[in-house]
C-alpha cells in the first residue's frame, strides 16, 4: 500500500492552490488571482492525526489554456484523479454555485471515489448562510473553510483524516519511508525549453509533468521523488528562468524565486544547457548563483541528439563550457538525450558520486601533508615587501569542503596564489568536482572549530 493520496480539485480560482498551502503551513503552489497558474500536479506530504496522506494540487477543471496546454492539464488532473484516495472538491462561496461547478460534481459522480465538498471562502459566520445551493453537489460531508480569514483548518484536517480508508500497518512503514529525508535532492535548473521536464519524466518514469515546445510551461517548483537502485531521491523541477527585465507577469517572477529557492535547498544541481543553443545571460545568471551557494553541480548538455547532428563534440562543448564558466573547471560535464532517456541512469549515478565528494572530510595530518607540498611547488609571493607564512589547515566543515589555514597575515595571500592553492587541493583532495571554501586567519584567533569565525577574512574557493 502506497500513501494515501488527498487530491484537491475544482474549476479554476477557487482557491485550490492557496487551501494546499495553507494545510501544509508552506508557501507550495505559486498563488496568483490569473486563472491556470497550476498546471502540473504539486505534492506535499503531510503528518496528521497519526496518518499520513499526501496532498496533491491540481489545475482547474474546465479551463481554456492561454498557452492551448489545456489537454495536458486535463490529463495531469485525469491522472491525480485514478490515483486518488480521497478527493476534496473545492468550491467558492464567494462567487456562488456555477455552471461548470456542476459539470465537476457530474465528472465526480462517475468515479468511486471517496469526496470531501470543501466550501472554501467563507471568511465570516454570515457567509457560512449562504452556503445552501452548494449541498447537492455531492453526497459528502461538507467543510467551510476560509484561508484568509484562518477558518476551520483543523476542522478539514480532522474530515480528511476521518475519510480515509482504515490504515493498514504498512501504511506507517511506507509514509515513514516517504517522510525521511531523500539522500539526495537534485534541483534541475536550466532556461526555459531545455528539456528539464522532459528530463524529470524520464526518472519518475511517467507523465509526471507536462511537457511543451512552449516556453514557461512549467509555473512551480515542483519535487519528484524516485527510487534508483534502492535508494530514495527526489528531483526538483523548477521554472524555466529567463532574463529578469523580460519576466512578464507575477508568474514569471515567482518562477524565477522558486528556481533560486531550489538551488539553495538542494544538494546538488543540475545545471541545463541545450545542445544546440549557444550559453546566454540567464544561464550565466544561474550559474552565478550555484557558485555563490558553493552547491555541488553538473553542467549537463541536453537534446545531444541534435546537438550531435550538428557535427558537434563533446570535447568542443567542454571547452565551451570552460571558457564561458571558467572559475568553475571542476565541475563535470555530462551529455544525455532526456527525450529518449540515453545517459539518464548515468547522469543520475553521476550526481551520487559527485555528492559523496562533498560530503567527504579527510584528516589533518592528510591535509597539511598536502599543504606542505604545495607550498614547496609554488610559495606564496612577497607583497608589499612582506612575505605569507602559511603554517597549518585544517577542515572544519563538509557541503562544502571548508578548510581554514593558519598563517602570519591573511591580507599578504595573494588572490592568484589563493587560486593556485584551490586548484592543488582540488588535485590532490578526494573531492576534485565539488567547490571547496577556504578561511584565511591569523595564527593567533581562537581555534578552526569555532566554524571560523566573523572577522577572519575569508575566500571563497571553487
Amino acid at each position: 500500500m502506497s500513501v494515501p493520496q488527498v487530491v484537491i480539485v475544482g474549476r479554476p480560482n477557487v482557491g485550490k492552490s492557496s487551501l494546499l498551502n495553507w494545510l501544509a503551513r508552506k508557501r507550495i503552489s505559486v498563488v496568483e488571482p490569473t486563472a491556470g497558474v497550476t498546471r502540473d500536479r504539486v505534492t506535499y506530504l503531510m503528518h496528521e492525526g497519526g496518518r499520513y496522506f499526501e496532498l496533491v494540487d491540481t489545475g482547474g477543471i474546465g479551463l481554456v489554456d492561454s498557452d492551448d496546454l489545456s489537454d495536458d492539464i486535463e490529463r495531469q488532473i485525469g491522472t491525480a484523479i485514478d490515483e486518488a484516495t480521497l478527493i476534496l472538491f473545492v468550491v467558492d462561496v464567494s462567487s456562488g454555485l456555477v455552471a461548470l461547478d456542476r459539470e465537476v460534481s457530474s465528472r465526480l459522480r462517475r468515479i468511486a471515489k471517496p469526496v470531501l465538498l470543501v466550501v472554501n471562502k467563507c471568511d465570516s459566520p454570515k457567509q457560512e448562510h449562504e452556503i445552501g445551493d452548494f449541498y447537492g453537489l455531492a453526497d459528502a460531508p461538507l467543510v467551510c473553510t476560509s484561508v484568509l480569514a484562518e477558518r476551520h483548518r483543523d476542522r478539514l484536517l480532522g474530515a480528511i483524516v476521518k475519510s480515509l480508508p482504515p490504515a493498514e500497518a504498512i501504511e506507517d512503514s511506507a509514509g515513514a519511508k516517504f517522510a525521511a529525508e531523500p539522500e539526495l535532492k537534485l534541483a534541475v535548473v536550466g532556461r526555459r525549453n531545455v528539456g528539464k521536464s522532459t528530463f524529470i519524466n524520464a526518472l519518475a518514469q511517467s507523465e509526471r509533468m507536462i511537457v511543451s515546445e512552449i516556453p514557461g510551461t512549467t509555473r512551480d517548483s515542483v519535487d519528484v521523488r524516485f527510487e534508483l537502485d534502492g535508494k530514495s531521491l527526489v528531483a526538483i523541477d523548477t521554472p524555466g528562468v529567463r532574463k529578469k527585465k523580460s519576466l512578464a507577469n507575477d508568474i514569471e517572477f515567482y518562477g524565477l524565486t522558486r528556481a533560486l529557492r531550489s538551488i539553495r535547498r538542494a544538494d546538488l544541481v543540475l545545471m541545463f544547457f541545450d545542445a544546440t543553443q549557444t550559453i546566454s545571460m540567464v544561464d550565466k545568471q544561474l550559474v552565478g548563483e550555484i557558485a555563490e551557494r558553493y552547491k555541488p553541480c553538473i553542467f549537463v548538455v541536453n537534446k545531444w541528439d541534435l546537438g550531435h547532428e550538428a557535427l558537434m563534440t563533446t570535447e568542443k562543448w567542454s571547452n565551451y563550457l570552460i571558457e564561458s564558466f571558467g572559475s568553475m573547471r571542476y565541475v563535470p560535464v555530462a551529455f544525455i538525450t532526456a527525450k529518449e532517456e540515453v545517459n539518464v541512469k548515468k547522469l543520475v549515478n553521476l550526481a551520487q558520486s559527485i555528492a559523496k565528494q562533498d560530503r567527504t572530510r579527510v584528516s589533518t595530518a592528510r591535509l597539511n601533508e598536502v599543504l606542505q607540498a604545495i607550498i614547496e611547488r609554488n610559495h606564496p609571493p612577497l607583497r608589499g615587501g612582506r612575505q605569507a607564512k602559511i603554517f597549518f589547515a585544517t577542515q572544519i566543515a563538509t557541503s562544502p569542503p571548508t578548510i581554514v589555514v593558519k598563517c602570519n597575515d591573511p591580507r599578504l595571500v595573494d588572490k592568484g596564489w589563493q587560486r593556485y592553492l584551490v586548484g592543488s587541493l582540488h588535485e590532490a583532495l578526494p573531492f576534485p568536482e565539488v567547490p571547496i571554501k577556504v578561511y584565511y586567519r591569523s595564527r593567533g584567533r581562537a581555534d578552526a572549530d569555532d566554524g571560523a569565525g566573523s572577522d577572519a577574512d575569508e575566500v571563497v574557493a571553487q
